[in-house]
């Protein structure tokens, strides 16, 4: 550790407080991952950690972490073209759905596929849908935890965007029948689709900063079935009320920026807290886009959450210099399985180069930091350090974190 704080590690060297490193796995040299992490619990007892790849040439990769000390890979397949990526999936029961995105737009194939993983070391097409097209660069995000509709943030066919920036918006699917999954509901922030009545959205100022109005993550959780909680990157954030989901409509609306630098990507709703949990992602290296934050809002009025606190973040300059980026990414979503752990007390984030972090909101107008893991940089890290991407918490209390680039995935036990 650093002499001078033993919380801010040298590029190789390796922090943890409180929580427990149980195991590493490099995932066959394909350790590049990106937000896609779900358990499934398969026909013979065995606990599968299925997980989306960041980038080409692999699609997804099936871990058995039944002993969470000895992973081992049981599948692990490949993308159809090296200009995709699954950066998203999430599995109920033994139905898993994958998101795919291209590098550019008219690029295919682009979309979403739902696979049969009853055999996890077989996983079967059940059904592809295509959302590619000539100003879309397919499925981006996807949430799918009631088994029966996929909530995606993605591109269309017959969506030409006012900003190529601005090319993914809230879809709604129902995939009931499986084979036959047809799109429910759709909405998109006034102004951003060419043909709309309303202008488009200022533009962030700084042009390094303008990453689009677009959306990212789609949560609805079964306390609230009628409620989206959407990140909507440069737009901030909304609920929307889905009652009659084909035609979702916000309710809700708060943004942070200006003069914070945009990119809202999760929303975590905290029910009988009245608590909104909301992180902004870090996509600029070198903390050129400090602070990227993890916030708590007052929920109590559910049309005008207000801003009441943030995660605690270490200073810019122990992180900025370390190599790629650093600030708030995504949170562990408290996805309403019986395979997530559950806590409306404990916030679990991930901060790129500096790791993961662990926060007791229990006082949620201070909440204080319990808890820190930041592994060395990987051989071969690209920005010389490490890029922790992702995090999934299981009901036994494992923690599962993943490198952006190469590093693969980290098993964790938390010790709060």
């Amino acid at each position: 550790m650093s002499e001078n704080n033993p919380l801010r590690p040298g590029a190789h060297e390796s922090v943890a407080w409180n929580f427990k490193l149980l195991a590493h796995h490099e995932l066959q040299g394909f350790g590049g991952m990106g937000e896609g992490l779900s358990i499934q619990i398969a026909k013979d007892g065995r606990r599968i950690l299925w997980l989306a790849h960041e980038s080409a040439p692999k699609n997804f990769t099936a871990l058995d972490v039944t002993d969470p000390r000895k992973p081992r890979v049981v599948v692990q397949t490949d993308l159809p073209q090296s200009h995709m990526r699954s950066n998203s999936l999430e599995v109920v029961g033994d139905t898993m759905v994958v998101a795919y995105q291209v590098q550019k737009v008219g690029l295919q194939p682009a979309g979403f596929e739902i696979f049969d993983v009853s055999v996890p070391e077989q996983p079967k097409s059940i059904a592809f849908v295509d959302r590619s097209g000539p100003h879309s660069r397919g499925v981006h995000q996807l949430w799918f935890a009631d088994g029966e509709y996929v909530h995606m943030a993605a591109g269309a066919p017959d969506f030409e965007a006012s900003h190529p920036l601005d090319d993914q918006f809230y879809q709604i699917f129902d995939i009931r029948n499986p084979s036959k999954p047809a799109e429910v509901g759709r909405w998109w922030l006034p102004g951003t689709r060419k043909s709309d009545a309303a202008p488009p959205p200022v533009r962030h100022q700084k042009p390094l900063y303008d990453m689009g109005f677009r959306a990212h993550n789609t949560n609805v959780y079964p306390q609230r079935p009628d409620r989206c909680y959407l990140g909507y990157i440069d737009g901030g954030m909304f609920i929307m009320d889905i009652s009659d989901k084909s035609r979702p409509k916000p309710i809700a609306h708060w943004d942070n920026s200006p003069p914070y630098h945009g990119f809202t990507h999760t929303i975590l709703p905290l029910f009988e807290r009245n608590l909104l949990v909301m992180t902004d992602e870090s996509v600029v290296d070198n903390a050129d886009d400090w602070p990227k934050l993890i916030w708590i809002l007052d929920a109590r009025e559910e049309t005008k959450p207000i801003p009441i606190s943030t995660c605690p973040l270490p200073q810019r300059e122990a992180f900025a210099g370390r190599g790629g980026r650093f600030g708030a990414h995504n949170i562990h979503e408290n996805v309403p399985l019986p395979t997530s752990w559950q806590s409306d007390q404990i916030v679990i984030g991930t901060f790129f180069n500096g790791g993961l972090r662990a926060y007791d909101i229990s006082n949620a107008y201070q909440p204080r930091e319990i808890g820190v893991f930041v592994p060395p940089a990987p051989p071969l890290a690209p920005t010389g350090a490490i890029q922790l991407n992702d995090v999934f918490v299981d009901e036994r209390g494992i923690v599962y974190t993943v490198d952006r680039h190469v590093g693969g995935v980290y098993i964790l036990e938390m010790d709060f």
